[in-house]
């Protein structure tokens, strides 16, 4: 009798696996990224929800130039080669006018999203601004912060000489004003050192997103993005200032520097070729690695300073995750995202190296302790702002590097010509696609 039973349970439990096993084959997820670490640390998350559900789940990815073109020739198509894609918040605006989002508003309000992620971090999924739609969760946190040299700060002589020049003390700078004076105090080219390094490659976001976390820090802005207006806020005084500020960094930067982006703002620290840096917090890891960065244990890391006036802000990056509004699977990614946002979810994603924007994980001890770095992730994701987000953001993008590249890169013209520029073109933009611009 006890071998009947040994061998009934066996059989169910043979039924069950073979059950699973059939489950497993019928049921996958795609999700789409770009190719790097955090798409590789997902990969490995996921595979916790293919040994619960039993549902296989596959990150696939493509090189960064490649991933917008690639995404969007499969949406313009209406392929379902992917059911979910992490997707860059300018693309909220065509992802959503375009059908290609699902609404995830009632999924955002069944699971109470808005206490689970930090409020800064919602600007990854609602669109239009301040409509309580939303088309994506926050997926990769991630925002443009700074790194820099301790040794080089922390130095006796060299903290005796700046405080002689500037009358404070040398430390990691309160303001933008410090952050000038620290980048022009450590120029010195005849000893192959400089001040900082930015970001200037104009062929997508690099400008932009080094720029306007200036402009934003000295009061400014690049619009209302729900009203559409532009004029006398592009143009204001505090704008042009931001981007006068941020032109004369430019002067500190090593010889060469007006085409860079993430990789050679690394290579500027683990090169020991400047005393500070600009980067998203995504690149900041191979930062505090000695086995990527020679000088890691002398590399700190904080938040974008605050401007005149004490405006705190940060340029946005990251991404969020979308459901693919021609997927076969909407159902199945539903129950993944139902997954993807618990709380024991978000932790381990912080663990395995994902920017998490839950606002629990974030706020624990045990986040900010973890990494030299974690605590400046905190404190930026708090003051995070965007870009614009509607359909014609690609447009919007070209045309504002077009005028502040020449500016902040080649010295022609002014800061005020440049946002002048930008309003122009802009305004065409937007009356083109029939926007309430003024």
């Amino acid at each position: 009798m006890r071998k009947f039973v040994t061998s009934l349970l066996a059989g169910i439990g043979l039924t069950l696996a073979c059950g699973t096993s059939v489950y497993a084959q019928d049921k996958e997820l795609t999700i789409f990224w770009a190719e790097w670490d955090p798409a590789n640390y997902l990969q490995e998350l996921v595979n916790d929800y293919t040994a619960e559900t039993g549902v296989k789940v596959t990150i696939e990815t493509t090189p960064w130039p490649d991933f917008q073109t690639k995404t969007f020739a499969e949406l313009n198509a209406h392929g379902d080669a992917y059911d979910l894609i992490v997707g860059d918040s300018q693309w909220l605006g065509v992802g959503s006018e375009q059908g290609h989002w699902v609404d995830l508003t009632d999924f955002f309000n069944k699971h109470k999203l808005k206490d689970v992620f930090l409020p800064a971090t919602l600007a990854y999924g609602e669109y239009p601004l301040k409509s309580n739609k939303f088309w994506a969760i926050p997926l990769e946190g991630d925002v443009n912060g700074w790194s820099y040299r301790k040794d080089w700060f922390e130095d006796p002589t060299e903290k005796a000489n700046f405080k002689a020049k500037y009358g404070y003390e040398l430390s990691v700078p309160k303001d933008q004003k410090a952050l000038h004076d620290i980048a022009e105090f450590f120029t010195r080219p005849d000893k192959n050192r400089y001040g900082v390094a930015l970001y200037t490659d104009n062929s997508y976001d690099a400008v932009a997103m080094g720029t306007e976390q200036t402009i934003f820090a000295y009061g400014g802005s690049l619009g209302e993005y729900d009203t559409y207006k532009i004029n006398g806020v592009v143009n204001s005084k505090e704008s042009i200032a931001g981007l006068q500020a941020y032109h004369d960094l430019f002067k500190f930067t090593p010889p060469g520097w007006n085409k860079s982006f993430f990789l050679e703002n690394n290579q500027a620290i683990t090169s020991g070729l400047a005393a500070m840096s600009m980067n998203f917090f995504a690149f900041f890891p191979a930062l505090a690695n000695p086995a990527t960065n020679p000088h890691a244990a002398n590399t700190g890391f904080f938040a974008n300073p605050p401007g005149p006036t004490g405006v705190h802000v940060a340029a946005l990056g990251g991404q969020g995750i979308s459901v693919v509004s021609y997927s076969k699977k909407q159902e199945e990614a539903m129950k993944f995202l139902e997954w993807f946002v618990k709380d024991e979810t978000q932790l381990k994603w912080a663990k395995l190296g994902g920017y998490t924007c839950s606002k629990a994980v974030l706020e624990s001890a045990e986040f900010q302790n973890a990494t030299p770095y974690n605590k400046a992730f905190y404190d930026s994701m708090k003051i995070v702002r965007d870009f614009w987000t509607p359909p014609e953001y690609a447009e919007l993008l070209t045309q504002f590097n077009d005028n502040v590249y020449p500016y902040v890169v080649n010295n022609k013209g002014t800061a005020e010509e440049a946002m002048n520029g930008v309003i122009k073109d802009w305004t065409a933009t937007f009356k083109k696609y029939n926007r309430p611009v003024h």
